[in-house]
Formats: structure tokens, C-alpha cells, sequence
């Protein structure tokens, strides 16, 4: 029977590890990133993979980095026939991708050559891109840059954000490489090349696309809500403080007016014009301080007129 070895980190890659178990390959390790603090009060917690690894009582390693020797020794001791990689988060070194006898091959969510790197999914909304996918390619010394063994797609719906989208490819993902997994075991494959005049990166979402430019249009900022939706979140600044837009959704008008002024209060959003006559209802916030809320429930407790005409950003 095939070893295979795995490699993974957030939730996008447990769907893929399960499918890997449900079609009885034999997974002989898992290989995730280490334990990290997470939340206020930074309590140490561990990956997706690693707790759905235990959960099978699948062995775990958590490098700190990968590329050391005595990192990757105990790793290459179990001898695997394959390693399956997917969102791992760390690029590995010759000396693992030289090992096993049918390669290394990782589940990239993106129609590569396209948005090579961390951030695929998030900018896939960003962008306003109307389909994305799944990649499958063997593994090289380089980011994302092998050639392609399988690839499938779908449409992104208008309303889909960021954690939809996750969740879609995750699976997308699971049952492509189910279905590729024989065929390249019979060495039934031929892997394409990615075509490098058609390189774009994702890289790793920055602070400072995370806050809201509101002379941008209408349908730009609602990609960036959805594409930062659930996290890491969109921001603008209310009075100088952090507002946190959880969710907006697009309203189209008759005129234009001063980018990211307040003009109008409803029962359940706060209406915010934009560089367009495309503007944002928000309607779903989070003041900074306090717990994430409705707008409609946000209103509640505070004066709404002196919030129109206030001007957003500053």
C-alpha cells in the first residue's frame, strides 16, 4: 500500500486529510505548523490538521521550520511513497521534495498560474473575480511554481465571501485529488507547466488592506468587505476609533457624493456613500471595545442623527 505523509495547517486542509483517510490510502504522519496563541488572551492553540490528525491517532510533527535538517530527519525516517500537501505555510526543502518515490504534490485553491502564494481565496474576492479553483501540482523549491497535474473550477457567486469560498475549494480540493490520486499512482499523468507570462502572487493580507479607502467604488469596497469577511475584517474609523465592517451590502443611486459620508439611517444599516453612485449599507459592526453587533442593535443605543453627515475614515 502507498504511504503518504501529509502536510497541512488551517480547516481548508482537514476536508482533504479526511478524504485522503475515507479512500483508505495509508497516512503514516501528519506535518502541521506548531501551536499558536490565539485570541485576547492569546491561549496556545493547536491547527485544524493537528486536532483532526489526533483524532484519527495519526502521528504529528510541528516544525518550527521546516527547512532544518533536524526538523525533517524524524519526518524522512518514515519513508513515505508521496507527500500530500495542502496550505502547510512553509516551502520545503530539497532534501524532502527529493525523498519519496512519486513526489510531492500540493492542493493549491487557485486556477494557477494565478494568485500563487498564502492568500488565494481572499483575493480572489478582492480582485472581483467571477471564478476560482483548485490546483493540483507537483512540489519545487519555489512558491507554488511546479507543474500541474490537475485543475477544476467554480463560480463565485456575487454574495459569496471569503469563508464560503474556503469552505467550497476545501472540498473541491478533497475530491479532486481523490480522483487524480490513481491515476498519477499508475503514472497516468502528464504535467503541464504553468505558463510564467501568467504569473500573479496572493500574498498574505497586510494591516493596511484591511482598512476601507471610501473614494474607491461602490463594488470595490464590497469585494474587500466580503474578501476580508470572516477575517481578517474590514476597517474604517468613526470619530477617530476603529469600526470594524463585518458586512455591507451594495446600493445603487441616482448621484455621487462626498466619498464615505454617512447620508442616511434605516432600520437595520447605516447608508455610506462611495467614489460611485454604487453605495454601502453596513450592517453588520463592531466599535471598538466592544462585541461585534447588528446595526440594527447598534442604533439602538445611540443618537442616529448625529451620525449623518459624519464623514467615515478620519
Amino acid at each position: 500500500m502507498t504511504k503518504i505523509l501529509f502536510m497541512g495547517t488551517p480547516d481548508f486542509a482537514v476536508a482533504i486529510l479526511e478524504k485522503l483517510i475515507a479512500d483508505h490510502y495509508e497516512v503514516i504522519g501528519v506535518v502541521t505548523q506548531p501551536d499558536r496563541p490565539k485570541g485576547r488572551k492569546k491561549i496556545m492553540t493547536p491547527p485544524p490538521v493537528k486536532l483532526c490528525a489526533q483524532a484519527y491517532h495519526l502521528p504529528v510533527f510541528q516544525p518550527e521550520k521546516i527547512k532544518e535538517k533536524e526538523a525533517y530527519e524524524p519526518i524522512l525516517a518514515l519513508n513515505p511513497d508521496l507527500i500530500v500537501t495542502a496550505a502547510f505555510g512553509q516551502i520545503l526543502p530539497q532534501a524532502i521534495l527529493a525523498t519519496p518515490r512519486y513526489g510531492c504534490i500540493n492542493v493549491h485553491a487557485s486556477l494557477l498560474p494565478e494568485f500563487r502564494g498564502g492568500a488565494p481565496i481572499h483575493h480572489a474576492i478582492l480582485t472581483g473575480k467571477q471564478k476560482s479553483g483548485v490546483t493540483i501540482m507537483y512540489m519545487v523549491e519555489a512558491l507554488d511554481a511546479g507543474d500541474m497535474i490537475a485543475q477544476a473550477e467554480i463560480p463565485i457567486a456575487e454574495t459569496d465571501h471569503t469563508g464560503i469560498l474556503f469552505e467550497k475549494l476545501s472540498h473541491l480540493g478533497a475530491q479532486l485529488l481523490s480522483e487524480t490520486l490513481p491515476k498519477l499512482l499508475r503514472s497516468e499523468i502528464q504535467a503541464v507547466p504553468q505558463d510564467t507570462k501568467r504569473v500573479t502572487f496572493a500574498r498574505n493580507i497586510s494591516r493596511e488592506q484591511e482598512r476601507i479607502d471610501w473614494s474607491k467604488s461602490g463594488e470595490e469596497i464590497y469585494n474587500q468587505i466580503r474578501g476580508l469577511h470572516p477575517w481578517p475584517v474590514a476597517y474604517t474609523l468613526l470619530d477617530g476609533a476603529t469600526l470594524k465592517v463585518w458586512w455591507g451590502i451594495k446600493r445603487p443611486n441616482q448621484s455621487v457624493k462626498p466619498a464615505g459620508q454617512i447620508q442616511e439611517m434605516t432600520k437595520t444599516s447605516i447608508v455610506v456613500s462611495t467614489g460611485n453612485e454604487t453605495w454601502i449599507e453596513l450592517t453588520d459592526v463592531q466599535v471598538s471595545g466592544k462585541k461585534r453587533m447588528l446595526v440594527k442593535d447598534y442604533i439602538l443605543g445611540i443618537d442616529q442623527q448625529t451620525l449623518i453627515g459624519k464623514t467615515l475614515g478620519v
